[in-house]
């Protein structure tokens, strides 16, 4: 009841920060609020993420809005946000990034009807693939890979959302190598999710996704390691291996 009375939402046309005015609240989470705004001095597009005001009580909550404009402030990559700022306002707690127009997976799926074959959910896996490579270069485990943080406008991929991220140490532990194959287990519920974009059931009562899909055996291999119904992956290399694998078989088929 408290949350319900407390993080009402900023209406449309408020400013916050004396120029960032809120066009729309783009989405909510468990701790987080989002809104689309124009910066008023630059006449831009920008996204502002507020920590719900019932989380101001909580250091927990306090510390994760800090670790993840801490991970957003290291990104330099075209198809992740950049950080401009932070603030608080009144004891609320802001950020500022840039605004990546598109539409997320699960809204296009949903919503759009959008379907992806076996080949393009394998491209889509392949561009995916390159930005977790660059995260976990960084030591940076996004820890929420799901098809709501993933926009795609025109056929590119770009990857949002990092209030799960966590941070692994450069020499390499156990809990280091968890956090890690969490990011391939993620990617195989995502492309396992495109590739059921174009399933139809044949049949009452559902079955296994080895029977119900009609896939090429290096993409069956390439899923089962994913999600560790076989060996799993250690490293990005024997899982782009493995994907450029399912690729050519694919390409053969066409």
């Amino acid at each position: 009841m408290y949350q319900f009375f407390v993080d009402k939402p900023f209406k449309e046309g408020t400013i916050i920060n004396n120029h960032y005015e809120v066009v729309r609240v783009i989405g909510t989470g468990s701790y987080g609020i989002v809104y689309l705004c124009k910066d008023l001095r630059s006449q831009k597009n920008r996204v502002i993420k507020q920590l719900r005001p019932s989380k101001h009580r909580s250091k927990k909550e306090v510390e994760l809005f800090e670790i993840e404009t801490s991970f957003l402030r290291t990104l330099n990559h075209k198809k992740m946000p950049i950080l401009y700022e932070t603030f608080t306002n009144n004891e609320d707690f802001f950020y500022v990034m840039s605004y990546i127009e598109g539409d997320n997976l699960e809204d296009q799926i949903f919503y759009t009807k959008k379907t992806f074959n076996e080949k393009e959910s394998l491209q889509i896996l392949e561009q995916l693939l390159e930005l977790v490579d660059y995260l976990h270069q960084k030591n940076i485990y996004h820890q929420d890979l799901r098809i709501p943080n993933i926009l795609l406008k025109n056929n590119e991929l770009f990857l949002i959302d990092f209030g799960l991220s966590k941070l692994g140490k450069a020499v390499e532990s156990a809990h280091s190598l968890k956090m890690k194959q969490q990011d391939y287990y993620d990617l195989g519920e995502i492309l396992l999710y495109l590739l059921y974009t174009t399933y139809t059931s044949k049949y009452k009562k559902a079955l296994p996704w080895t029977e119900e899909l009609s896939l090429e055996n290096e993409t069956v291999h390439l899923l089962k390691r994913l999600l560790q119904i076989n060996e799993p992956y250690s490293t990005i290399k024997d899982i782009s291996d493995d994907l450029h694998a399912a690729l050519k078989a694919n390409e053969k088929v066409d």
